[in-house]
């Protein structure tokens, strides 16, 4: 059974085709987002496509932070679009429901398998669960009434993507689960109540439960904590300008989420797949929309730093400057 995709903690549209340069200066710019474009121990890559986009643009900004900041670089990118708070962006409170609690706060939850060894607590690929979405079902009805007693409500959205409301959430602060996916979770296992107390609990309840027992009946790995991500409460109520459906269309923005499954599963022979793809489809089509006179928006991602582009204002001198400074992948990527 090929393995699902893992969970990305917001949503964005199907990508569109690029409008024609001369749509005026209303036309949505093309925003492009590749994550993990380079990575620790990732191979070469040929990126001609992307090698020639490079000599039309100009970078603009360089975004830094520490290699285990919580927040990886292509969420701070997608944040930004969203009119979140880069370093601390609040997915799961958007879309949720106001009506009833405007200002209540949210978290993702995703269910997995944490490995404790002598020195670390692995967090396991949660996909490698094969949950459906009847097991997650199943599985909210054995936590949540453990929840319930602390004002947590939970609510399941996908199997591996579900939301936790309530006030006890307030002034959490959690890392992203691309951060910790087959790595050490230890520094980032919330180490405030009522969450240390209940990772307790879900693994005492949890242990020899039959819901586990039926699972490694048929070969498949026991759930037995869960991961919080995503977790904030939006200042104000949704607008326009802060959901995603309404905010990311217009800006345009394409996310090549292939390179990002192959770079956290460390496929490094799908990642280089992925970059070919990625070079011969999305980058392709915006070196064609530049070169017809399009402005554009590049953002290039890799574990820790971010390198944003743009159409510079005079593509003629920034082509004459690329004749004589010309930036190629082989040359950014390092900064990345």
């Amino acid at each position: 059974m090929p393995a699902a995709d893992l969970p990305l903690p917001f949503a964005l549209p199907p990508a569109l085709p690029l409008l024609p340069p001369d749509r005026g200066p209303d036309a949505a710019v093309p925003h492009l987002i590749l994550p993990y474009a380079a990575a620790e121990n990732a191979p070469a890559v040929a990126t001609p496509q992307l090698d020639a986009l490079l000599a039309w643009l100009a970078e603009v900004r360089h975004d830094g932070a520490e290699y285990d900041f919580p927040i990886p670089p292509h969420e701070r990118a997608v944040a930004e679009v969203f009119g979140l708070d880069a370093r601390v962006p609040a997915w799961a409170a958007v879309d949720a429901p106001v009506d009833a609690a405007p200002h209540v706060p949210h978290a993702w939850l995703t269910p997995c398998h944490l490995h404790a060894g002598a020195d670390q607590v692995r967090l396991d690929d949660p996909a490698q669960l094969q949950l459906t979405l009847a097991d997650a079902q199943a599985l909210c009805a054995i936590l949540a009434p453990w929840w319930a007693e602390d004002g947590l409500t939970l609510q399941v959205l996908t199997p591996l993507l579900w939301r936790v409301s309530g006030a006890p959430l307030a002034g959490l602060r959690t890392a992203s689960l691309d951060r910790v996916l087959l790595r050490d979770a230890s520094l980032w296992l919330p180490q405030t109540q009522p969450f240390q107390r209940l990772h307790s609990e879900a693994q005492m309840l949890l242990y020899n439960h039959p819901f586990n027992d039926a699972r490694e009946a048929r070969g498949l790995p026991p759930v037995n904590g869960f991961w919080l991500h995503g977790a904030g409460v939006l200042t104000q109520a949704p607008t326009p300008a802060s959901t995603p459906a309404q905010c990311a269309a217009p800006r345009h923005i394409t996310f090549v989420d292939s390179l990002r499954q192959t770079a956290l599963r460390q496929d490094w022979a799908a990642w280089q797949q992925a970059w070919q793809q990625a070079d011969a489809g999305p980058v392709a089509a915006l070196l064609a929309h530049v070169r017809a006179g399009g402005q554009a928006t590049l953002t290039l991602c890799g574990e820790a730093q971010a390198l944003h582009f743009k159409r510079a204002r005079s593509a003629l001198l920034q082509r004459f400057q690329g004749l004589f400074n010309r930036k190629t992948f082989n040359h950014v990527r390092n900064q990345l």
